[in-house]
Order: C-alpha cells, then structure tokens, then sequence
C-alpha cells in the first residue's frame, strides 16, 4: 500500500459530504472556484476551505485563468487510493465478486 500519511488523507477529504460531492460536480470536467460554491448552501470560504483539503490530498488541481481559479478532479489518484487500500484489506475474491454484482447482466431469451 503507498505512504499510510497519503491514504490517510484521501479518506480524510472523503469524510465529508460536501467534499464527496464536488468531486462529482468536477467528474465532468474542471469548474471555477466560483461555480462550485454556487452549486452548494454553504459560504464562498468554507467551500475554499474543503476545495483545500482536496487539494491537500491530491485529489483536485488548480490552475490559474486571468482572476479565475479554476478545479479539476484527478480520478486517478482516487481511483489508486481507493484501489490500494481494497487490495490491502480485502481478499480479491471479495473485491471481485462485489464488482460482479455491481456489473448489470442482461439476457436476452428468445421468444417462440
């Protein structure tokens, strides 16, 4: 598993709802500082305040756009993370069959 330090803060910026949620609201694509606060009921700087923590974690990226701050998520690292620590804990046959289960099935039955 990487640095315990690093998973730790992944599943400490996963901790909160609001930082869950602008993860999706960035799935789509990068968004102004600006934007994500107006998608939340909560004040400009607590929504900088959880955008830092995502940063912190390596989970979003910044860049700079004339006086914009624009965010974007790095699925990646996420993905590692998560991903690492399931390998650390969990039997793959667990893992597995619980990606069996999410993965829908269709059959198509011929009719006479």
């Amino acid at each position: 598993m990487r640095n315990d330090d690093s998973t730790s803060d992944v599943f400490t910026a996963l901790s909160s709802p609001i930082r869950r949620q602008i993860l999706q609201e960035l799935r789509d694509g990068e968004l102004a500082a600006g934007d994500i606060a107006g998608r939340f009921p909560v004040s400009g700087p607590t929504i900088s305040r959880h955008l830092s923590v995502l940063k912190g974690a390596g989970l979003v990226t910044e860049r700079r756009d004339a006086n914009r701050i624009l965010y974007s998520l790095v699925g990646d690292r996420l993905a590692l993370s998560v991903g690492d620590f399931l390998s650390a804990v969990c039997p793959e046959q667990i893992v597995l069959r619980g990606i069996q289960k999410a993965t829908p099935t269709h059959t198509i039955e011929a009719r006479a």
